[in-house]
């Protein structure tokens, strides 16, 4: 009977031991969840401690910034140079308009002084007056009024510094307008009393011209020779080979 009784209590005690390990309770879901929760967490303050991403918010908080002040910078000299170019141009306007008016009372004063009957084109105004105003005649294609005009001004200025210039001047009003005979005259002047003057080569350039238009081509090569040979390297120079080849080329 007490044998019966221990194998009973036996088979009793393994059953309830089998029991337990079956029923063993799982680990919660929700315990993992805040696991992971907290290991994510615990990655993200490694990375804010590290300073990197602050840093970088940082920095492109400041490149933004610097870009608003370029732009607004760029959109201000912008302004500043339409408004530049602007007056610039108002002012150019104003002083053209200035000068076309001095212009044409220089050349009302040339004409209505009487240049044609040998009155100087300023009366009472200096050597440089009257020439510049000769001279202006010329540009405005008047070419007798200015031929007079020189004539004067070379009459009642012969010493002054630009006394070379108008003789010269003189000469090419009457090679515009195809005076050949005469502008060759004054040409000469210029090379003969200014010998020194810068307006020699020149003169004698269009001295070979001017014998070149009237036929008399050994003077013409004489005369485009010498401004080679005394005067190379100028304007001059050049201009005096062009037409010797244009001559050679034309059996002259």
């Amino acid at each position: 009977m007490q044998k019966a009784n221990r194998k009973v209590v036996t088979v009793a005690c393994a059953v309830l031991i089998a029991g337990c390990a079956v029923n063993q309770p799982e680990e919660d879901p929700m315990v993992t969840q805040l696991n992971d929760i907290e290991r994510r967490l615990a990655a993200v303050e490694r990375i804010l401690a590290n300073g990197s991403l602050v840093d970088m918010a940082v920095q492109v908080d400041n490149l933004q910034r610097q870009g608003a002040e370029l732009r607004g910078r760029s959109e201000k000299l912008e302004y500043d140079a339409q408004e530049t170019a602007t007056r610039q141009r108002d002012l150019y306007q104003d002083l053209d308009q200035r000068i076309q008016s001095l212009e044409q009372g220089i050349r009302a004063s040339g004409a209505s002084s009487g240049a044609s009957s040998g009155a100087l084109p300023v009366p009472g105004g200096s050597d440089r007056d009257n020439y510049q105003a000769a001279f202006e005649l010329l540009k405005d294609q008047q070419y007798e009024q200015a031929a007079t005009a020189f004539e004067q001004f070379l009459s009642s200025y012969p010493d002054s510094e630009l006394a070379d210039n108008a003789q010269y001047w003189l000469a090419e009003s009457y090679y515009v307008t195809e005076e050949f005979d005469d502008a060759l005259r004054e040409f000469q002047v210029v090379i003969d009393r200014f010998e020194r003057s810068r307006k020699v080569p020149d003169a004698l350039l269009k001295m070979g011209y001017c014998n070149y238009e009237i036929g008399n081509w050994d003077q013409a090569r004489a005369a485009l020779s010498r401004v080679q040979l005394e005067f190379p390297d100028t304007t001059a120079a050049r201009l005096a080979e062009q037409r010797l080849t244009r001559m050679t080329e034309e059996g002259r």
